[in-house]
């Protein structure tokens, strides 16, 4: 359980929205290609693949695979909501950790539809039943249902408690736009002003404009996970390692003393951040870099706060203070988040872990954060999961 564990190649296609894509398929084969090109190995030497998608029939995984490949290897269909393609990464790296096999396959897709997020089915009981009881009754006033209510929710509950400003997330989501600016793959790459971010339509009067939340987008990426004997073997490159990881669900707190923010996910991820910064031996001081879950600008400064960057209820201050873009004490969302790069729920882990292993490359561009060394991924799904890893630059 001691075995170094390496990315050894990433890949991801640019994002897009519903309808203009290619077929899920396509998209997925597409980025596993690209992935096992960046490695620099043949898909013969693949002995495990895990696919992660939510909106599909059974067996989409293999569908996909099977336009690179079919030699016949394990593939694992995987659905964790927004965390599904981290935790096909998770699957893979504790399959390479533990010694089954020596090279895994992660990869994420979604083929989505324009619109909020919904089921698909209404003759059985909804996954989400109990949170959107919860959530229906602490904040009744909310104007929309689903992730709108829940993340809106949590930002208001953010806002009485500490007095956090809308103009703090609008920040924010400027700061995305920013960033997405210099990412060929963001799917919107315009730059935003604060202004421009509170002038957009209001979703909930003084809590939620439309540019607050990310839209839903089409894409997939996917990555390489091998041990360092394999590596050696055949010659690949060692130089991003995983040096931590934790997939955590929620605690019966969440049910049993019921609160907005814990509600979207805080003590998942504060709960998944601490197990990694034991297993790396580090703390959120040593962190240069981070892809955390933006699907709404008020999750973010959330995260900041789970993920302890800051105590609770100091997030609205690491914003004003610039720490968390370039020239401050952490980049995050250097790819533009999920606020400008896109949400393709499927592919959303991996496209974090695409650009966080060039992040320590030194490969980003004109988005590279000078001289990053050690990185931290944090992937949510309500419902729910929660996925942290910590990644470090080995050479």
């Amino acid at each position: 359980m001691t075995r170094n564990i390496h990315v050894a190649g990433v890949g991801m296609i640019p994002f897009t929205k519903p309808g203009t894509s290619a077929n899920y398929d396509e998209m997925g084969a597409q980025a596993i290609n690209l992935a096992l090109a960046d490695a620099g190995i043949d898909y013969a030497l693949v002995q495990q693949a895990y696919a992660g998608y939510v909106y599909g029939d059974s067996t989409c995984g293999q569908a996909a695979l099977y336009r690179v490949g079919m030699t016949g290897i394990p593939v694992v269909n995987v659905n964790n909501n927004c965390a599904t393609g981290s935790t096909a990464l998770f699957l893979a790296h504790q399959a390479v950790k533990s010694g089954l096999v020596d090279c895994a396959l992660a990869f994420g897709f979604e083929q989505m539809q324009p619109g909020a997020l919904k089921s698909n089915w209404d003759d059985r009981p909804r996954a989400m039943a109990n949170f959107s009881r919860i959530a229906n009754e602490l904040v009744p006033d909310a104007p929309e249902a689903g992730a709108i209510r829940m993340f809106s929710g949590a930002g208001r509950a953010h806002m009485q408690k500490y007095g956090t400003r809308l103009e703090t997330f609008a920040k924010i989501r400027a700061k995305a736009s920013q960033h997405a600016a210099r990412n060929p793959l963001a799917i919107f790459r315009t730059v935003l002003t604060p202004a421009d971010v509170l002038a957009s339509p209001s979703l909930w009067d003084g809590v939620l404009t439309r540019l607050m939340a990310c839209p839903p987008t089409c894409g997939a990426a996917a990555a390489i996970v091998v041990s360092e004997a394999f590596a050696r073997r055949h010659g690949l490159r060692t130089d991003v390692a995983i040096a931590g990881q934790a997939l955590t669900t929620d605690g019966p707190a969440v049910f049993q003393n019921p609160d907005m923010i814990d509600l979207v996910g805080f003590g998942m991820t504060q709960s998944a951040a601490r197990a990694v910064y034991e297993q790396a031996g580090i703390g959120p001081e040593d962190i240069d870099v981070i892809e955390l879950h933006d699907c709404f600008a008020q999750n973010e400064l959330i995260t900041y706060e789970g993920l302890g960057l800051c105590d609770k209820g100091e997030g609205e201050k690491l914003v004003e203070a610039g720490d968390n873009t370039y020239g401050g004490k952490w980049v995050v969302n250097p790819s533009g988040g999920l606020l400008s790069k896109g949400h393709p729920l499927g592919a959303t882990g991996l496209a974090q872990c695409y650009e966080l292993v060039h992040q320590l490359r030194g490969s980003a561009g004109e988005r590279q954060v000078p001289d990053a060394r050690l990185a931290l991924q944090h992937n949510l799904g309500l419902g729910g999961a929660c996925v942290v890893t910590a990644y470090k630059r080995t050479a």
